[in-house]
């Protein structure tokens, strides 16, 4: 029996958005490489616990929630989570060269995460069905990942190297997949332009 895949929902889309992956150039992530790998997993599971973002197709997937947005369709009102003081000097730089290729004067970011893929684990296929993501552009830097890591998007494989940041059309079928025995820690974001 075949899966029954959601409709893509790309018309919906701002013309501003990849139309599947764009790659943004590398990154620096040296500063926060080893602080993200010696995170705690009782803080991972604490932080995990807490989130907003609780969807069954991400699976085992756990986040640790920087900022988000107070409600799915209005990407503007947004909230900073305790946790995000502790990072925000360390987070900041990386963000602002991730975005440099858009070269937007007044631009705001909206969800800031880090997402762990456990190893032999997955994300199903799915499009983030909001509003608010009609106009964000959704971009991932993988700070620790593996060679048997894929990031699918329309029914194509990628495989995203670690310190490079990418866009990813969430507005098309994506997930991912975790074959390797490590796993896998995006840096995972959202930003639009005013």
């Amino acid at each position: 029996m075949s899966q029954v895949l959601p409709k893509t929902q790309k018309d919906q889309a701002s013309p501003k958005k990849a139309k599947t992956v764009r790659e943004l150039g590398q990154i620096d992530i040296s500063g926060i490489r080893e602080d993200v790998l010696n995170l705690p997993a009782e803080l991972w599971e604490k932080q995990d616990y807490d989130k907003p973002n609780k969807f069954k197709p991400l699976g085992r997937t756990e986040h640790i929630v920087f900022q988000f947005v107070r409600d799915y369709d209005n990407h503007i009102d947004t909230v900073n989570y305790p946790i995000w003081d502790e990072w925000k000097s360390r987070l900041e730089p990386i963000l602002a060269a991730a975005v440099e290729p858009y070269g937007y004067e007044n631009a705001e970011f909206c969800r800031i995460m880090f997402a762990k893929l456990p190893a032999h684990s997955k994300i199903a296929l799915h499009i983030d069905p909001y509003k608010s993501s009609n106009y964000t552009h959704k971009i991932h830097i993988p700070i620790v990942t593996n060679p048997d890591v894929e990031f699918i998007v329309g029914h194509k494989r990628y495989h995203f190297a670690e310190g490079y940041a990418y866009e990813v059309n969430n507005k098309d079928i994506h997930g991912g997949v975790n074959a390797g025995d490590s796993d896998r820690i995006h840096l995972i974001f959202e930003y639009y332009e005013k």
